[in-house]
């Protein structure tokens, strides 16, 4: 084993420290600004329903996530996801959607995202250890946030939405695309 590789850890190829931070604010950038645009087709659907204000009130969370991330990305001077177009139309798509097919078929939209949004965020705490304490901060308080996403979705009937299995499997696979692909684009 090379000095370099024991030194370090990484293995030719793997993106430095710097590199893996701007990936994680870039492609939680992305996330945060889909997460908006799912929340907007949503509500376009739904938003005079009775579940109207709860989808609302997590939309103004991701809204306070997303303007997080804007500011990350401006003050690392971090390059955003080419991807931000797609985002734009598949997010809203996946909203309205999902909305269409009933409040409990929005509401498993959110569970499946969140899980894997909490896979993400996990993910990446662990990854930082214990440096860049604000950033990990801002990690943990999101993921957090994003669990009481995920509990809401549950406590609103997301589970008794018609094929509830097939469909959060194909968001869940659909949401870690995303991720992979805005990581790197």
């Amino acid at each position: 084993m090379s000095d370099k590789l024991k030194k370090t850890g990484r293995l030719p190829g793997d993106p430095t420290r710097e590199q893996l931070i701007e990936r994680m604010i870039r492609v939680d950038q992305a996330g945060e600004y889909g997460a908006v645009r799912i929340y907007a087709g949503q509500l376009s659907v739904l938003g005079e329903s009775k579940s109207g204000p709860v989808i609302k009130h997590m939309a103004e969370q991701e809204e306070e996530h997303l303007s997080q991330f804007n500011d990350l990305v401006a003050a690392r001077r971090v390059r955003p996801t080419a991807l931000m177009p797609v985002w734009h139309l598949a997010g809203f798509a996946l909203g309205a959607g999902t909305a269409l097919l009933g409040e409990k078929a929005a509401m498993a939209c959110t569970v499946a995202i969140e899980e894997v949004i909490d896979e993400h965020y996990a993910a990446q705490v662990e990854k930082l250890g214990d440096e860049d304490a604000d950033l990990r901060e801002t990690f943990e308080k999101f993921r957090a946030e994003e669990l009481q996403h995920r509990d809401t979705g549950l406590e609103h009937g997301a589970e008794q939405a018609p094929g509830y299995e097939p469909l959060t499997a194909a968001i869940k696979a659909g949401s870690r695309l995303a991720i992979w692909l805005s990581e790197r684009i």
